[in-house]
């Protein structure tokens, strides 16, 4: 009696195995988690070259809305359209390496009269260094350089400061 009991577990055991082993092959896709992306392995590119900054904020977009009301609605309110994109200036951040002076050397151009424009990347990176997301920025040229500041109590990085205006950014996914 024992044996048929122990034998009647084990084929439950079995069968309910197999049913759970058959739902997870049919659902398997759906139990991925979308995790978000963390923001610390990114990088900049200028024509090509890949620089590595410490912080880099202002990838901003923002509509400006219009109100508008005609004469012959019938509705005493205003509709609401887009109007201008703004773009906010691009922050990018590092710190001072000995002999590279690019920072400086494109904020004279601007101060030349002559500004150099320069499209650029910023990308979001995966585990395998491959590109997950890409700001691309167009007609990018600086507005604003600021050197490190200086603190002879601490002990902290040179970090040099260039802001950048541009006219226009699109965001893919890779």
């Amino acid at each position: 009696m024992h044996t048929l009991l122990l034998i009647g577990v084990l084929v439950l055991l079995a069968a309910l195995l197999l049913l759970l082993l058959v739902w997870y092959l049919t659902y398997k896709n759906t139990l991925t988690m979308n995790t978000p992306l963390p923001n610390y392995h990114f990088d900049v590119q200028f024509g090509g070259v890949s620089l590595r900054f410490t912080e880099v904020t202002g990838l901003d977009i923002q509509v400006e809305v219009i109100d508008f009301r005609d004469g012959v609605s019938p509705e005493y309110s205003n509709r609401k359209m887009p109007g201008q994109h703004r773009y906010s200036n691009l922050i990018l951040k590092r710190g001072i390496v000995t002999g590279d002076t690019d920072f400086f050397d494109w904020m004279r151009t601007v101060q030349s009269g002559q500004p150099e424009r320069r499209d650029m990347q910023v990308r979001l990176l995966n585990e395998e260094h491959n590109p997950v997301y890409v700001w691309k920025i167009r007609n990018a040229f600086p507005v604003r350089y600021s050197g490190p500041h200086f603190n002879s109590m601490r002990s902290e990085l040179a970090i040099e400061t260039l802001e950048i205006a541009y006219d226009s950014m699109d965001v893919e996914s890779a």
